[in-house]
């Protein structure tokens, strides 16, 4: 991969992101024209509600990326909600000592605000055989979460006339349709192969993701 070859301007990514009409085409085209912007081998767009549960039996891995006392990229993004690359906070070539994956070797984060809270991230990552993301790189997300940050504003208070299910993951698709057919939370565990427990959690993550605060009501809403 060319590091060096930005496939479309600045300019013509804050139009991008200024037409965008939803959530999803946001997660899923726009972040793919940010990731070649950024000549990133992998990107994402996350809220904090979306993060998983993190406690002593979760993977050794996650509870690091995670954790704010091991991961200095994300202690940097929570404290000063600015955008970040891994050689601001260490100096070159200490942070593939922290993260084992090849293809994290470099990363870049900067934040979505909402209301002076932070309440999400956008990141890229390159191999670690690339180059390093750089001062200009940096000086170009900061300005592309300003829009970002913008334009979920603005589509997530539009009123919602049904479910938007581009928040969901297909597993949560899966069980929101299950609970609309009325089966107990048991009977969606035995359909799904998995354990009641894991389909109150999952549950509990689609509440908030859909706004909404009961079974009933999210059914309601699907209906809609």
């Amino acid at each position: 991969m060319d590091i060096s070859s930005q496939p479309v301007s600045l300019q013509a990514l804050f139009g991008a992101i200024a037409q965008t009409q939803t959530e999803a085409d946001l997660r899923q085209r726009i972040m793919a024209q940010l990731g070649d912007y950024f000549a990133a081998r992998r990107w994402s767009l996350n809220f904090a509600s979306e993060f998983p549960t993190v406690d002593q039996n979760s993977p050794r891995l996650m509870r690091l990326a995670l954790s704010l006392d091991y991961n200095p990229v994300l202690r940097y993004l929570v404290q000063r909600h600015a955008a970040v690359h891994d050689e601001v906070v260490l100096p070159p070539g200490v942070w593939q000592t922290l993260c084992p994956r090849a293809d994290h070797g470099h990363v870049m984060a900067g934040p979505i605000v909402s209301e002076g809270q932070l309440v999400g991230g956008i990141a890229f990552t390159r191999h670690r055989d690339d180059g390093a993301f750089n001062a200009e790189n940096l000086a170009d997300l900061g300005a592309l979460c300003l829009h970002l940050s913008t334009k979920l504003a603005a589509l997530r208070t539009k009123p919602e006339t049904g479910l938007d299910r581009s928040r969901l993951t297909p597993r949560e698709a899966e069980i929101v349709e299950l609970v609309a057919q009325g089966l107990t939370n048991k009977e969606i565990g035995a359909t799904l192969w998995i354990t009641e427990n894991s389909v109150k959690q999952a549950l509990k993550r689609i509440f908030r993701k859909l706004n909404v605060s009961s079974r009933a009501e999210m059914v309601a809403k699907l209906a809609a």
